[in-house]
């Protein structure tokens, strides 16, 4: 589009603010801000309108998880079948990285945060040890797919340079960015980072897939001969990566896809839960969950809806495939967004200002036809680092970390 297109583009969506500094900027910087605001899903604006507004969720039942008992009495063929599959190359991994440390207090890319104490290991190098371990077993590497940001992608990528990798094939590493959406204020007004550009940030962990089809590297993927994708979150840095049980019990079962779950610590505790809804599986956030469906109990005693999911999943690559095109949910998130004011001023609000699109990956479940929980011990994989003290936080996660033997 050229710059009359744009015009008449921003009078037709009332975002004529966003030229309000055009004529000060170089012709790079104008040519960057008309790109971006060709870009801008005009459809992310109506939800600003609508928000507040419940989502009407379908028919909600439990669904049983391959529990602890179950996992120990087949412990060896699971392992089998999985190790089996990772040493055929058929199973890759994807760390979902794109954002930055700053409830931890760091400007950087929260893989970079240092959580030791008596030595440095940093958040990313925990995670490459941990899956270091599977490529010792297996003998064969995992291939790596990590997702960045524009935010934080040369920060990421340079860090793994520095630190050689943390001793992982960099032949087997890739890197790809996920795609961005605009903030907008209370209003629905866009807003502007710098007279050139629009606020933009990461669109949420729904988006991975399409992100890694848009740039390539699922090809990649595909030509080493992968067919499933272990997907997990940044911030948990006990879990099992690639894990040959986890996998095992998917395929033995013949399931699609995977979740691993954890038993919830309280009828109250805020994760998600896998449910079914209307037959096909589903996360309920917990602030969607009923009364009735938190103090629920099976006939045995335990919570009819007792696993909550960790953000680690197992998919099929064929059936992700298929679902790409199906549009996911949006999320619109109230957040602290930094402005350029009427005065061409930097504005760092102390409290929300705008709003914040995400896609989030669990949303993905409900368009697959089945999903396996697959219960973990809390203690051995799940550490989740949210906030710099307190529950989730650095602290309770370096003390799970001494406990399962990592030295800090």
């Amino acid at each position: 589009m050229n710059y009359e297109q744009i015009v008449d583009l921003l009078k037709e969506h009332n975002q004529e603010q966003l030229l309000r500094y055009y004529e000060e900027l170089s012709d790079e910087g104008k040519k960057k801000l008309l790109s971006q605001i060709e870009k801008v899903d005009w459809s992310l604006l109506d939800m600003v309108k609508e928000h507040g507004t419940d989502a009407v969720r379908g028919v909600i039942k439990p669904l049983d998880a391959v529990e602890i008992t179950e996992i120990e009495k087949n412990k060896e063929a699971y392992y089998q079948t999985g190790l089996k599959a990772i040493k055929a190359g058929k199973v890759g991994a994807v760390l979902l990285a794109g954002g930055q440390g700053t409830r931890l207090g760091s400007d950087k890319p929260k893989g970079m945060f240092n959580i030791g104490l008596t030595r440095d290991l940093f958040i990313f190098e925990q995670l490459m040890e941990n899956t270091k371990k599977v490529v010792e077993a297996a003998g064969v590497w995992v291939p790596f797919y990590i997702m960045t940001s524009d935010k934080n992608h040369n920060d990421t990528v340079s860090f793994f340079e520095e630190h050689d990798y943390f001793g992982y094939s960099k032949e087997h590493i890739k890197f790809f960015m996920q795609e961005m959406a605009p903030s907008v204020d209370f209003d629905g007004k866009l807003l502007l980072e710098a007279k050139d550009s629009l606020s933009l940030s990461p669109n949420g962990n729904g988006g991975w897939f399409s992100s890694m089809q848009r740039s390539g590297v699922i090809e990649d993927a595909k030509a080493r001969g992968v067919e499933w994708l272990n997907i997990f979150a940044v911030d948990n840095v006990l879990q099992k990566i690639a894990d040959p049980l986890f996998v095992g019990a998917v395929l033995d079962k013949g399931y699609i896809s995977g979740a691993k779950v954890v038993r919830k610590n309280a009828p109250q505790e805020r994760v998600g839960v896998l449910c079914l809804e209307d037959g096909k599986p589903s996360i309920v956030e917990y602030y969607e969950m009923t009364e009735e469906m938190v103090t629920s109990r099976r006939e045995d005693g335990e919570l009819t809806y007792a696993f909550g999911v960790i953000l680690n999943y197992l998919f099929r690559i064929d059936e992700l495939e298929k679902i790409v095109g199906q549009k996911l949910q949006t999320h619109i998130v109230e957040k602290k967004i930094p402005y350029i004011d009427d005065k061409g001023v930097l504005v760092k609000p102390e409290v929300p200002n705008g709003y914040k699109f995400e896609t989030l990956i669990l949303d993905m479940i409900h368009l697959f036809d089945n999903c396996l929980p697959y219960e973990v011990v809390r203690e051995q994989e799940f550490a989740p680092i949210k906030n710099p003290t307190g529950v989730d936080s650095v602290e309770s996660a370096r003390e799970l970390l001494q406990n399962n033997g990592v030295v800090l």
